[in-house]
């Protein structure tokens, strides 16, 4: 709103010009400015991304998303996410982070068989940030960030989520939800993971984002959180909720009444979020990313979206997304 103020409006002369280019995009209209020349401020750009805050309120004609996984060492677990967001229809594109210094990837004649291009990116330094950072390779605006152990969520799932953020471009919409609470008696905030019916962040294990997040994540992170992020290995989704939530004033949208997310097969050696001082590191974050950020951002909702009919009595067939996980 500053920006349209400052732009347009906060002047006669603003006025003026205003309403002399408005005229002149109308008696010549091939070379009239674009919707995004007048209404994406250029302030933050990278390589000609566009801010997902100043997108139309209809959605374009979507050219899919990239689901970018995370990965180190769990491959038969990594192969079976892979082969499952294969099925989604809107997928465009596969990228996998291989955060693992000391292993190669498999050959490439081990990998599942997808009908997308499937890349593999080899980082130099095992950070959890790595997941977040704006590769070359990603060319849809959607991006899928999603955990190589999320093997439950189902192709209509996925294709779900990905046409609510096609609705909401600016939020971060996903399926694990979490919720952050002041406790009194500490005098602190305090992560939570109970089901509730309220929510203040999605993880990024599982949710849908704009490719920007990307660039203002790995550029312009407040203070030294993403350093932290990366020296604790752990907290990388907390740190993008109050990065998203903080620029949009806005919650996140949590999909599916699905809230069971645990790798039946993964162990707690493996499992950064099975270790028992997690829970008390998470609580950590949230106070450390609210004194950075000077404020709490993240809002709280009680809400969620689920596809119109999906507990209906109503023949599958007729149903735009019949195979929906239940809670």
């Amino acid at each position: 709103a500053r920006w349209f103020w400052e732009a347009y409006f906060n002047s006669m002369k603003a006025i003026g010009l205003t309403t002399l280019q408005i005229i002149n995009d109308r008696i010549y209209p091939y070379a009239a400015r674009t919707y995004e020349q007048w209404n994406n401020p250029p302030v933050v750009k990278w390589s000609s991304v566009n801010s997902p805050l100043f997108l139309p309120l209809i959605p374009p004609r979507a050219p899919g998303f990239t689901a970018v996984v995370l990965t180190y060492d769990r491959v038969e677990s990594l192969f079976r996410v892979i082969t499952e967001i294969s099925k989604v229809p809107s997928l465009a594109k596969l990228l996998v982070v291989w955060n693992n210094q000391n292993k190669s990837p498999p050959e490439e004649s081990l990998w599942p068989k997808v009908g997308v291009p499937l890349k593999v990116v080899r980082t130099k330094e095992n950070k959890l940030s790595n997941r977040f950072f704006p590769y070359d390779e990603i060319e849809t605006e959607a991006v899928l960030a999603i955990d190589d152990d999320i093997i439950m969520l189902t192709s209509d799932e996925l294709q779900f989520g990905y046409e609510v953020w096609r609705e909401f471009s600016d939020r971060l919409v996903g399926y694990p939800g979490r919720l952050h609470l002041w406790d009194h008696e500490m005098g602190k905030w305090k992560y939570e993971s109970e089901w509730t019916n309220e929510v203040s962040m999605v993880l990024t294990g599982a949710a849908f984002y704009h490719k920007y997040f990307n660039y203002l994540y790995t550029y312009k992170m407040p203070g030294d959180i993403k350093n932290w992020v990366d020296a604790h290995m752990n907290c990388e989704d907390i740190a993008m909720n109050f990065l998203v939530a903080n620029i949009t004033g806005k919650a996140p949208i949590k999909v599916t009444p699905r809230k069971k997310f645990k790798c039946p097969e993964c162990t707690a050696i493996d499992g950064l979020s099975l270790d028992q001082t997690h829970m008390v590191e998470r609580s950590e974050c949230i106070n450390k990313f609210a004194s950075v950020f000077g404020t709490m951002p993240l809002k709280v909702v009680e809400h969620r979206a689920d596809p119109v009919l999906y507990k209906d009595d109503f023949p599958e067939k007729l149903k735009s997304f019949p195979n929906i996980g239940s809670l």
